[in-house]
Parts: structure tokens; sequence; C-alpha cells
């Protein structure tokens, strides 16, 4: 932890978003009551709670929306341990390693606006979790995937043809060398209809991606 997130933590103690008792960002309690994403989803996407918890829900606004950066560690602990049970299958099945993580990016003027990536926040919480524990091989690539093009939000389109529509042209990669051969995990906080992780992994198979799995907090 930095220097001054100690000084703020002293200050203003944290607590729990969800039900604001003192202690952590989200706490255990709350996130045993949050049930599991149980909604279809592709195979290759493993979404983790149901995002119509009230917990949840409120926890990924705050977070995305009001600046609870500290919200990123809380979920990165999370999906390290789900990231971690389905390396421990896919390495020996489908020989998925060495795998490249790769958060979906905001267009430039989202990321203006907001002043952070939600997902390159996880990401990063990720890659720290992994080195101390001294897990499995982890690289954060978050400049390969750009999105140069600012669509409409994705909440706001109901229609699933429409969302992927919408989505069609919105990602590049920005050098097919670091994307060649390699196994790719995209991270996103919040999976839809999947028009968006769908996007960009097509995006990333046809740059030369061997493999993409996708994991997001809730769908």
């Amino acid at each position: 932890m930095h220097f001054w997130d100690t000084i703020l933590t002293i200050v203003f103690p944290s607590k729990c978003v969800a039900c604001e008792r003192r202690g952590p960002e989200l706490c255990l309690p709350c996130l045993a009551a949050i049930p599991t994403a149980e909604r279809e989803s592709a195979k290759w996407i493993f979404p983790l709670y149901d995002y119509r918890h009230p917990g949840i829900k409120k926890s990924l606004w705050l977070f995305k929306y009001q600046g609870k950066k500290r919200l990123a560690g809380v979920f990165a602990e999370i999906l390290y341990g789900k990231i971690s049970e389905e390396l421990a299958e896919l390495g020996p099945m489908e020989n998925f390693s060495q795998p490249i993580l790769v958060p979906i990016p905001l267009s430039g003027k989202r990321y203006r606006e907001r002043g952070f990536n939600q997902a390159e926040l996880i990401c990063r919480e990720l890659i720290k979790i992994n080195e101390m524990r001294q897990g499995r091989y982890l690289k954060l690539e978050n400049n390969i995937l750009k999105k140069p093009k600012d669509t409409e939000h994705q909440a706001r389109i109901k229609d699933r043809r429409e969302r992927l529509k919408n989505m069609r042209g919105t990602f590049a990669v920005k050098t097919s060398e670091f994307v060649r051969g390699k196994n790719i995990i995209l991270i996103d906080d919040i999976l839809t209809t999947g028009a968006t992780l769908s996007e960009a992994r097509r995006v990333l198979k046809e740059a030369g991606a061997r493999k993409v799995i996708a994991f997001t907090i809730a769908h």
C-alpha cells in the first residue's frame, strides 16, 4: 500500500460499501451473500457474481463511477482464485501457458471523463497478488488492445444484435507481434450480452492470438 493510501486509511477508515460496517471495502459476509453468476454465457467467458444482487451492483457502480479504486484490490483477490482454478485445468489440457492479461480498454473520451480504466486497475492488482504468492506466469499488457472508436454505452442498448453492431470495429490491436501465438486473458468488470468481449476476442484472434478467454466480476 502506498504512503498516502495508509494516511487516508487512518484518517478515513474503510468500510464495506454494501453494509457500511467498518472493515474491508467489501466484507466477507456481504461477499458470501452474493449469488454466483448463473445466467448463460459463452464457454470461454467466466463471470463470478450475479449483477442483479444489490451488493455487487452497488460496489461496481461505486468503483466505476465514484472512484472507489480500493475496490480493485477486493475484486482482484476474488478473480485471482477463479483464474488460478481455470489455469490449473487449461494449462495441461489445452496448453494454455504463459497467459497475458489484457484489460478491456476505454475510448480516449471515456478515459478522460473517468480518469482511470477500472479493468486495468483490476489487472494491476492481479499482477501484485500473483507476485506476492509466486504464482503461475502472468504478464500484463495494457497497451495491446486499443479502443479508437467511441461507442454508445452498451447498457443503453437492449437488443443483442444492436449491441454487436454497435461494437463492430470498436477495437484495434496496436502491434500484432505481441499477440501472435499468445494465450490471452481478457478482464472486464461486467458481462451483459458478451458483445464487448466477443468483439475484443475477434480482433485479437485475427491478429494471431492462440487462445482467448475472459473473466468478469459480474453477469
